[in-house]
């Protein structure tokens, strides 16, 4: 199973990190940068992308893997 993708505050800006990993893959100025580098790993690995607020707490989510059920109609 992929690992989820997390953009996590940090104290340089915000952080790109994987799921379970003690190191992050980038530090952004901006949550938007780091959304969107996010995103770009995520799309390539087929994960879910976690975006937290400022107090670390889960604000949004995205999947860009394949979904064992999709939906009918």
């Amino acid at each position: 199973m992929t690992k989820a993708i997390h953009v996590i505050p940090h104290p340089r800006g915000w952080a790109v990190k994987v799921e379970g990993a003690s190191r992050v893959l980038s530090v952004h100025p901006t949550q938007a940068e780091a959304i969107a580098r996010g995103r770009e790993i995520a799309r390539n690995r087929g994960a879910e992308l976690f975006i937290h607020g400022r107090n670390g707490r889960i604000r949004a989510r995205d999947s860009y893997g394949t979904d064992p059920y999709p939906p009918q109609g």
